[in-house]
């Protein structure tokens, strides 16, 4: 039961380590560490991706900065109480890693596939310059009763198509994950840069 709840989340990247190792929390003894991870687009800017990553797949202790990796798990999400509410924080969850030539090919740089359900009624909008997106907010289930809850967007066709989904509708989708700065109002005066991570959806399937 868990592996086939593992194949409803689905992530592979292959990019340059930005970052040191952060420790993040233990689980029965196991640490477990965050690093960003530059992941380069078609075009010629990057997303850059948080990766966690247990002490058992690699020497959390050595300075990696710059190097190439591939990593396959899931994305996962969790809740993080600050300034009186909780903040919805994503990350890819490693289950392997192994290091890796720069720029190798043969290598999907940015692929992922869910499996979950609506849980929020899409938010369908038009861009200043016509281009039609929708917003899907997708509850992803894990083992043990828990689930992740991944925002999606979609684009023009897709974003019709997904605009008429319902909640709890049990969607498929193929995509790749992004990132986007954005300013964030903080206090009455002050704003404070931060990152959002989403699914950008290349093909998605509603069932029935």
């Amino acid at each position: 039961m868990a592996d086939k709840i593992i194949e409803n989340n689905q992530v592979s990247i292959m990019g340059k380590i930005d970052t040191g190792f952060e420790f993040s929390h233990q689980v029965f003894g196991e640490g477990f560490y965050t690093t960003e991870l530059l992941v380069k687009r078609l075009s010629d800017s990057e997303d850059r991706i948080p990766v966690m990553i247990s002490e058992r797949l690699v020497d959390v202790s050595q300075d990696y900065v710059g190097e190439y990796i591939e990593v396959h798990g899931q994305f996962r999400s969790y809740n993080r109480h600050e300034e009186k509410r909780n903040r919805l924080v994503l990350s890819v969850f490693a289950r392997e890693l192994k290091f890796v030539e720069e720029e190798d090919d043969s290598i999907p740089v940015n692929q992922i596939f869910l499996d979950g359900y609506i849980c929020k009624p899409p938010v369908y909008r038009k861009t200043p310059l016509g281009r039609e997106i929708a917003d899907l907010l997708l509850a992803v289930n894990r083992p043990y009763g828990k689930s992740d809850y991944i925002p999606c967007i979609c684009w023009g066709r897709n974003a019709r198509y997904a605009s008429a989904f319902t909640v709890g509708g049990h969607v498929l989708l193929w995509g790749r994950i992004q990132s986007r700065e954005y300013m964030k109002k903080v206090g009455d005066s002050e704003t404070e840069k931060r990152t959002a991570y989403e699914v950008s959806v290349s093909k998605l399937e509603y069932i029935e």
